[in-house]
């Protein structure tokens, strides 16, 4: 059942109080809806299995071991291929109270502060310094 003209006002005014009270929030659940390809890699996915699961079957009652093995190996492919994510090319980084994107900090290996065991005993003494 369609929303009516006061319900789609009312649900998009909510849109707005909540994107501007909490815009990390909104955009997270504005993520979590079904990207544009899903479908269509869920599909060749799907194509992928059955014609797996046909090499399968003809593989064992032709006692064919090796086009057994192969269709496992496609209906394995092609459930990995259906349920794996697309990765969003987006800004990565952490939304402010304004609403942009500040970049993440480069994280530096090694060097850094001293050695890695230095950095661990820092860190220790600092937590039995704050209890």
């Amino acid at each position: 059942m369609p929303l009516s003209d006061n319900e789609q006002r009312l649900l998009e005014q909510m849109e707005r109080a909540l994107y501007a009270e909490d815009p990390k929030f909104a955009s997270t659940m504005r993520g979590a809806n079904r990207r544009a390809g899903a479908g269509r890699k869920i599909l060749i996915g799907a194509a992928a299995i059955s014609l797996g699961l046909v090499g399968l079957v003809a593989g064992v009652a032709g006692k064919n071991y090796v086009l057994a093995i192969l269709g496992f190996i496609f209906m394995l492919a092609g459930t990995a291929y259906a349920v794996s994510s697309q990765r969003k090319g987006g800004p990565a980084g952490v939304v402010s109270a304004a609403g942009t994107v500040k970049g993440r900090p480069v994280k530096r290996r090694g060097g850094g502060n001293g050695s890695f065991m230095q950095r661990l005993e820092d860190r220790w003494d600092r937590r039995r310094d704050q209890n």
